[in-house]
């Protein structure tokens, strides 16, 4: 399989890396839930220059400019650099207008806390959430004091059912399986007026999922997909216990699709070992040859 990639002559394209739409998705952060470098990790991987790139955790943005609304997708220990980038050179002063969670992993809802008294002391930003997830935030501090001091303002959501933020933009919310030991995990669908986006950061398997990830890759334009591990034996750590569709694997499942399809995959989601995150130059150009990509902080992708 590696074999194949390294020797692939296949190339995808990239139309979508800016925006004058007034619709759009931001990528805001691309890492795993603890970042890049990563907490103690001494291996050539965490030492490298990093220079100006930018590994926040992972995140999304969603800029409406007609209504002037921006939303956030997770609330990522970086939140207060992915809001500012998020909203550079705009005159609205209003923080964010929405936070989408997936699941209650770290990297995904740690960001709550910047919102409540010991920073911000927001006022009532409507965070949306699975019931599962919204039942967790209102019954285990520090989490229950956001919403006693009315820094946030829960809005639950449910599998399958559309969030109308406007007139041209609606999100879903989907179940995927996942390590949920607080509250259940979900994957996003963002439909735009004219383009449509999948947000799917953690999952432990594909084949574990209902629906099919091929269909659902073919059904938009763009699609954000976990690529936490590239291989197997990237960790010294049991793989069961953190499972995630490698990225081989994805590659595999979609190996026999066209291009086209290939190329609405966008990797992201990536743990600090893995070698397409740390720059491996000929394993990321064997990959983008073959016709898929990989998020970057700050591309923006039009809907």
């Amino acid at each position: 399989m590696i074999v194949f990639i390294l020797c692939a002559t296949i190339f995808s394209c990239s139309e979508y890396k800016t925006s004058n739409n007034n619709n759009f998705i931001t990528v805001l952060g691309i890492a795993q839930d603890a970042g890049y470098p990563h907490i103690g990790c001494k291996k050539d991987c965490c030492n490298k220059n990093i220079g100006d790139n930018k590994y926040y955790v992972t995140s999304i943005g969603l800029t409406d400019i007609e209504n002037e609304k921006y939303y956030l997708f997770e609330a990522t220990p970086d939140i207060g650099e992915q809001i500012k980038y998020l909203k550079s050179g705009v005159a609205n002063k209003k923080l964010i207008d929405g936070i989408l969670l997936t699941h209650a992993h770290i990297g995904h809802y740690s960001g709550l806390m910047y919102l409540g008294r010991e920073a911000l002391g927001a006022n009532k930003i409507p965070i949306y959430t699975m019931p599962r997830m919204k039942n967790f935030l209102e019954n285990n501090g520090p989490w229950s004091q956001l919403i006693s001091l009315d820094n946030v303002d829960l809005k639950e959501i449910n599998h399958n059912q559309n969030i109308q933020l406007s007139n041209e933009l609606i999100v879903i919310p989907f179940n995927v399986p996942h390590r949920d030991e607080f509250s259940e995990t979900v994957g996003y669908k963002i439909i735009g007026k004219n383009k449509s986006a999948l947000f799917i950061p953690d999952i432990d398997k594909w084949d574990l999922w209902k629906k099919s990830i091929v269909d659902e890759v073919k059904s938009v334009d763009y699609a954000f997909l976990d690529a936490t591990f590239f291989s197997e034996d990237e960790i010294n750590r049991s793989m069961k216990e953190i499972p995630h569709p490698f990225v081989l694997e994805t590659i595999d499942i979609f190996m026999d699709e066209d291009l086209g399809t290939k190329n609405k995959i966008h990797f992201i989601h990536f743990n600090h070992t893995n070698p397409l995150l740390n720059q491996k130059i000929n394993l990321r150009d064997s990959i983008l040859k073959l016709g898929f990509n990989f998020a970057k902080f700050g591309d923006k992708y039009n809907l």
